[in-house]
């Protein structure tokens, strides 16, 4: 099933297919001349029942709208041997579809996982090897200039998630967050709630203190009132848990997960009131 993470990445190019080949311009890959960029069925049957779809297919094409350039982009979170043998199949429906050529272009977020999907992949027919084009962390720009992330806040949103828990996060969390006004309100509350629920917890926190920072931010977005409850609910269960340790009472498994998992800071608060006057954990709960 797609994680957020990758839904979020699949949309940065979904609102901006020129997205892809900005990427693919890192890679050294010599892109066509292009007037415009936009997406493109991501259906890649073949007439055998198999179904081929890949995460989204944007097309490149002149000022007289004919394709100079098929692109299919896969975010590929961990790496999938089974994807060696429907990545060029994909590649070759698209080309024939567009009578043009065809590139793969793979988001890998992890470095790690992003080396193994950049191995070649051997075709078996003298001199056709594949070699997928990866954007690994490494490879995204970074972004750290306001009007570079005003122009492409979709690139400052990705280089936000690929570096912001680098030596350069507060630089480019700071250009992100001064862009993201210049946008339509409900697409830019959308990026910065995504790029929240996509970040480590550390780099997260990071963030949102520069987004708190300029005393305007508002809690808005029901995903970061959640966020900051479930802070705080977390801040409520420990302090429960060492009340109890505190007075030796036994916690079992069950009712550790029930104190742990509760994030509503009501009932919290109410079995602190509580642990003071019992003498087992059960007596908690009642």
């Amino acid at each position: 099933m797609p994680t957020q993470e990758h839904e979020f990445l699949i949309e940065l190019f979904r609102e901006r297919p020129s997205l892809a080949a900005t990427l693919l311009a890192e890679t050294g890959v010599a892109v066509p001349p292009f007037a415009e960029a936009r997406l493109h069925a991501n259906d890649l049957n073949e007439c055998e029942p198999t179904e081929y779809r890949a995460d989204g297919v944007v097309l490149l094409a002149d000022e007289r709208h004919q394709p100079v350039a098929g692109v299919v982009v896969e975010v590929q979170r961990k790496y999938k041997k089974e994807k060696t043998w429907s990545w060029p199949s994909y590649l070759a429906n698209l080309r024939a579809r567009l009578k043009c050529p065809g590139m793969l272009l793979v988001v890998c977020p992890d470095p790690h996982e992003a080396a193994k999907c950049a191995q070649p992949i051997d075709m078996g027919h003298p001199g056709w090897t594949l070699r997928p084009l990866v954007i690994g962390p490494d490879l995204v720009p970074l972004v750290t200039e306001v009007d570079r992330a005003i122009a492409e806040p979709e690139l400052a949103a990705l280089s936000a998630i690929a570096h912001g828990a680098g030596e350069e996060g507060v630089k480019v969390f700071q250009a992100l967050h001064d862009a993201l006004p210049h946008l339509p309100e409900e697409q830019g509350r959308r990026y910065s709630d995504l790029v929240l629920a996509v970040l480590p917890k550390v780099a997260a926190e990071k963030f949102l203190e520069i987004k708190m920072a300029t005393g305007i931010y508002e809690y808005k977005s029901e995903y970061v009132r959640r966020w900051i409850a479930k802070g705080q609910a977390e801040g409520e269960a420990k302090a429960l848990l060492r009340i109890l340790e505190n007075r030796g009472i036994p916690v079992s498994d069950d009712a550790l997960t029930r104190i742990t998992e509760c994030t509503d800071e009501a009932v919290l608060t109410s079995w602190i009131d509580k642990v003071i006057e019992i003498d087992s954990v059960d007596e908690l709960f009642e």
